[in-house]
């Protein structure tokens, strides 16, 4: 079979700004992307310990929608619970009123105990404490939580921000929860930046991703 080769300068990229790049069948091959691509912005991979995750930049009027990824987050500390914050002043400080609520689905090794429940103590009512996205999260080696937080709007000056999460989490006695939190930051100044971490104690090892969606 024969192999065809391409002049990387023969191509013409030209899109428009933080938009995603798809083929199509034009005179160069390749389009701006359609709405809902994923643009990777940030990552932040956690090796050692760290008391938080931050980011902030990165989070302004380029995207509608952002979406992070939470990647085998382990904690430091058996039993704590991953929690957020946002900011409207770039990450100077973090406790943006949340209005919130929760519910979980969960089930033990054993088998013998599996259940659905709303979480009347897991969710914040006009509240600048951090809201608990996954609670008591185990600390044994081989034990971590994982999931999906989006963000929309965060850039707009008129309405409150409202965010989604789900994850999965193994609990200290042997637990798998899915948590499913929602809310909204009660403000309508920008949210620019987010804060991640544990209820107590590092966060020891773990990957957050932060993605914006093509308009």
């Amino acid at each position: 079979m024969a192999l065809t080769k391409f002049n990387f300068n023969s191509f013409d990229l030209t899109t428009a700004a933080s938009t995603g790049i798809a083929f199509n069948a034009s005179a160069n091959g390749f389009t701006t992307a359609e709405g809902g691509a994923l643009n990777l912005i940030t990552t932040n991979t956690i090796s050692s310990g760290v008391s938080s995750s931050s980011f902030t930049s990165g989070i302004d009027s380029t995207y509608d929608t952002y979406l992070f990824k939470f990647i085998n987050i382990h904690p430091a500390s058996d039993g704590e619970n991953f929690r957020f914050q946002g900011s409207t002043n770039s990450g100077s400080s973090f406790g943006v009123t949340i209005t919130s609520t929760a519910f979980r689905a969960y089930h033990d090794e054993s088998d013998n105990n599996t259940g659905v429940i709303y979480e009347g103590n897991f969710d914040l009512a006009q509240s600048t404490s951090y809201l608990d996205l996954n609670r008591e999260v185990g600390g044994d080696n081989d034990q971590c939580q994982s999931g999906s937080l989006y963000l929309f709007s965060p850039s707009s000056t008129t309405f409150v921000k409202h965010f989604i999460f789900n994850g999965s989490r193994i609990q200290q006695n042997d637990f798998n929860s899915s948590n499913f939190v929602a809310g909204y930051f009660n403000t309508t100044s920008a949210i620019n930046a987010l804060d991640f971490k544990m209820s107590s104690g590092n966060i020891d090892s773990g990957v957050i991703k932060m993605y914006g969606l093509s308009k």
